[in-house]
């Protein structure tokens, strides 16, 4: 059980650091985030938002008294990480190294979450 906790610990605690560092991104690198929102044919609009909403996601993991919250927030990590991926693979920029870790670091989160809370 102890094990678990730890491995638990480590893989929220890196997906929330890649999350916030994310969202950061969004914020105080806008430009940069922009052009790329471009090149992939998202619309800018939706970078604010976004941000705010993955800040919202890691609080949401990390509390634990709302459970249905919880599987929302990975749920949208999940649907958020999976489009990165396939938005960095499809223009080709080699950049879809971050969301398949975030997606590893999600699975490993989501499943020793539901181990220990049974």
């Amino acid at each position: 059980m102890k094990t678990q906790k730890i491995i638990y610990y480590i893989a929220t605690g890196l997906l929330s650091l890649l999350m916030f560092f994310s969202a950061g991104m969004y914020i105080f690198n806008n430009a940069a985030i922009t052009e790329a929102f471009t090149s992939f044919g998202y619309p800018t609009y939706i970078i604010y938002p976004l941000a705010f909403a993955k800040i919202l996601g890691v609080i949401a993991i990390w509390q634990n008294k709302l459970p249905a919250l919880r599987e929302w927030a990975y749920a949208g990590f999940f649907f958020d990480l999976i489009l990165a991926f396939f938005a960095h693979y499809m223009i080709s920029d080699g950049e879809q190294g971050a969301s398949i870790i975030g997606i590893i670091l999600l699975i490993v989160s989501y499943y020793f979450s539901k181990k220990l809370n049974k």
